[in-house]
C-alpha cells in the first residue's frame, strides 16, 4: 500500500493495483503482456495479448479491451484448482479456440506466474488443452477438425480471385492449391470472403522448403489477415499429413510476418509446436464501475 498524493495505491500478488481516487471510484491497473508466438524473435509470427485475472471481467470489458488492442486475439485467463480457464477473444468477439494465443499464454504463466512446472492445462470452449515447455520450445495438443470435401463454387473464385484446385470445410474454409506461389500472391476480396460458409479461411499449398505453405484470412473476426493461425492448422495439418503420408509436419505460415509451426498428427488430435518472445508489459487502467468505463 502507498499514497501518490491523494490516491490511495494497493498492488496484490498478480500484479494488479488499485486505486482510490479523490472521487471515492475505485480504479484497477492490470497487467498485459503482448507476445509474439510462433517466432523466436519479436516483429514477427502472432501477437496475442495477454492478460492473467484474479476474477473475471465483464464480457463487454473484455470485449473493449480487445478492440482497444486491435490485435487478432486477446486472451484472458483465471486460475482454478486443477489449472487456467482461457478464453479468447477477436475484435470481432469470443471464439472457440485459437492456437497461437494459447501458447502466448503458455509462455507468459510458465514464465511469471508458475516458475516451477513446465505443463500447464488450460480449461477452454474446445476442452481440456494441455501445454508443455521443453526448454524455450511449447508444444500444445488441440483437438483436429474433421473436413469435408466441398464443390469450388464460382463465389469462392470469386472471392479469392483466382481458381483452387479443391475446397474443404470444417468449423473453418479451407483452399487447397497446386503452387505455394499462389499462396503468396492471393489477394482475396474481403467483403466477398463474408458471404463464403466457414469462419476462417485458409488457403494452402504443398511447400517446397516446408511441407506446407498457407495464409489465413478471418473478416468475420473483424481481422483482414491472421499472421499465423494456429486452430487453422487444426485443418490443414490433418489434410497434408494424410495427403503426404505423414504425421510430422512443419508447415509455414506465409503472411508479411511469417511464422513456423513444428505439427504431429496423432489419432484425431493435432499437436503444434512453436516458440515465443515476449514484445511488451504494460498496465491497464479500468474501473469496476461500468459507466466509468464508458465516459
Amino acid at each position: 500500500v502507498r499514497l501518490v498524493g491523494s490516491e490511495m495505491c494497493i498492488r496484490d500478488s498478480l500484479g494488479y493495483m488499485r486505486i482510490e481516487n479523490n472521487k471515492n471510484i475505485m480504479e484497477d491497473f492490470m497487467k498485459q503482456y503482448i507476445v509474439d508466438a510462433f517466432t523466436d524473435k519479436v516483429f514477427a509470427g502472432n501477437p496475442a495479448a495477454i492478460c492473467i485475472l484474479e476474477k473475471w471481467l465483464t464480457d463487454e470489458l473484455m470485449i473493449s479491451i480487445t478492440t482497444e488492442n486491435n490485435l487478432s486475439e486477446t486472451a484472458f485467463a483465471v486460475k482454478e484448482q486443477d489449472g487456467y480457464r482461457l478464453r479468447w477473444f477477436t475484435p470481432g468477439g469470443e471464439i472457440d479456440l485459437c492456437g497461437h494465443a494459447t501458447l502466448a499464454c503458455a509462455y507468459v504463466l510458465l514464465r511469471f506466474y508458475e516458475k516451477g512446472t513446465n505443463k500447464i492445462t488450460f480449461h477452454t470452449l474446445s476442452g481440456d488443452l494441455t501445454v508443455n515447455k521443453c526448454g524455450d520450445f511449447y508444444e500444445m495438443e488441440f483437438p483436429a477438425f474433421k473436413l469435408k470435401q466441398i464443390p469450388v463454387t464460382q463465389k469462392i473464385v470469386e472471392a479469392l480471385g483466382c481458381m483452387p484446385k479443391e475446397a474443404y470445410l470444417g468449423r473453418d474454409l479451407m483452399c487447397v492449391f497446386d503452387d505455394e506461389a499462389m499462396i503468396r500472391k492471393v489477394n482475396p476480396d474481403l467483403d466477398k470472403v463474408k458471404e463464403l460458409d466457414g469462419l476462417l479461411l485458409h488457403v494452402t499449398a504443398q511447400g517446397k522448403e516446408f511441407d506446407c505453405v498457407s495464409r489465413t484470412f478471418a473478416p468475420k473476426c473483424k481481422v483482414s489477415e491472421d499472421p499465423v493461425c494456429g486452430s487453422g492448422h487444426c485443418h490443414i495439418v490433418p489434410f497434408w499429413a494424410d495427403r503426404l503420408n505423414k504425421n510430422n509436419i512443419i508447415a509455414y505460415q506465409a503472411s508479411t510476418r511469417g511464422g513456423v509451426l513444428y505439427c504431429k498428427v496423432e489419432d484425431e488430435r493435432v499437436i503444434l509446436g512453436g516458440k515465443a518472445a515476449l514484445f511488451a508489459v504494460s498496465d491497464i487502467l479500468y474501473s469496476e464501475n461500468e459507466e466509468e468505463n464508458k465516459k
